[in-house]
């Protein structure tokens, strides 16, 4: 069964609201306007899965829940000592199933609202950030891979390209050889859809060439595509034990993997993305041009991304004129 299945399905309208004929159609839109990207379909699913199971154990209902449930079930991921992030995600996929549903959700009740209160001031943690790491540092990991192999090229490739165009890892999984159009000035990325992108709207990704062809994602990209040896399908793919290329597109998993394996295990995937932000700030980037590389709606968002743990790398206590 297909994963996105998992959650409930969407209650189709009332036969006297629209016309007959337009029921089904109306139906999908609903069910697509709903349901969301499909990596947060992913991990709904999984979380009210959780919560099914849990209600079944405990024999009460999970559709439409009672507040008591749910308030125990979350109480119970506390004590196991869950994370607050991982808390408030299980809220709200019970909340999406109940959407999707038609029925009215228990996330609304104000007890819960006291309850997430509380346990997010108990636990005391805000959501765990992907670390940046420095650009010199970043800058010697590229250059000590060995790119006589498959996989060393694929590596790099990938590497420099999630860095320079701040790529969400699900992006770079989704990747396709006919989203890419290099010219002379570089290369563009089209993402026909995002995180941020589920309407389908064009989105652009500009990477430029570097003058050090061993740290080029551009360079580096077009020696991975050579060795891939054709003009369409997933950049990146998949390698057998025998460092042997697939056809297979390889997985968001595995881009973590690869990030900790090059930069060490404190790093993720994510890491690239929060690294692109705060090189680019301590370079003098504005706001505007940072977002216009990350797809960012605001500020607000790009000042989250920052990663300025050294207190001497952004202050204006240097500036004095003293």
């Amino acid at each position: 069964m297909a994963t996105e299945n998992l959650l409930p399905v969407v209650q189709s309208p009332a036969a006297a609201q629209v016309p007959a004929h337009l029921v089904e159609s109306t139906h999908r839109y609903v069910e697509s306007g709903l349901r969301g990207a499909p990596n947060t379909v992913r991990a709904y699913a999984g979380d009210w899965k959780r919560f099914t199971t849990w209600c079944a154990l405990h024999q009460l209902a999970a559709l439409p829940a009672s507040v008591e449930a749910l308030v125990g079930f979350l109480t119970e991921l506390a004590d196991a000592g869950k994370k607050y992030a991982t808390i408030e995600r299980h809220g709200a996929a019970i909340a999406k199933a109940h959407e999707l549903a038609g029925v009215e959700s228990p996330t609304a009740d104000k007890k819960l609202k006291v309850l997430l209160r509380g346990i997010a001031r108990e636990i005391k943690t805000r959501q765990k950030q992907a670390p940046a790491f420095s650009l010199d540092s970043f800058k010697r990991t590229i250059k000590s891979i060995d790119v006589t192999v498959p996989a060393g090229l694929r590596n790099r490739a990938l590497l420099l390209l999630g860095f320079t165009g701040a790529f969400r890892r699900s992006e770079l999984e989704a990747l396709n050889i006919e989203d890419l159009a290099f010219d002379e000035d570089g290369l563009v990325v089209t993402l026909p859809h995002s995180k941020t992108n589920q309407l389908g709207q064009a989105e652009e990704k500009a990477i430029f060439y570097s003058p050090d062809s061993a740290l080029c994602p551009i360079r580096s990209l077009q020696a991975w595509l050579r060795m891939l040896g054709r003009t369409e399908g997933p950049v990146f793919v998949s390698m057998r034990r025998n460092n042997q290329v697939t056809t297979r597109r390889m997985t968001t998993k595995y881009t973590n993997l690869i990030v900790q394996q090059y930069l060490g295990p404190q790093y993720t995937a994510h890491s690239l993305r929060a690294s692109f932000v705060t090189v680019s700030k301590l370079n003098g980037a504005d706001d505007s041009k940072v977002m216009n590389q990350t797809k960012h709606k605001t500020s607000a968002m790009i000042r989250r991304y920052t990663r300025l743990d050294n207190v001497r790398q952004h202050n204006s206590a240097k500036e004095l004129g003293l």
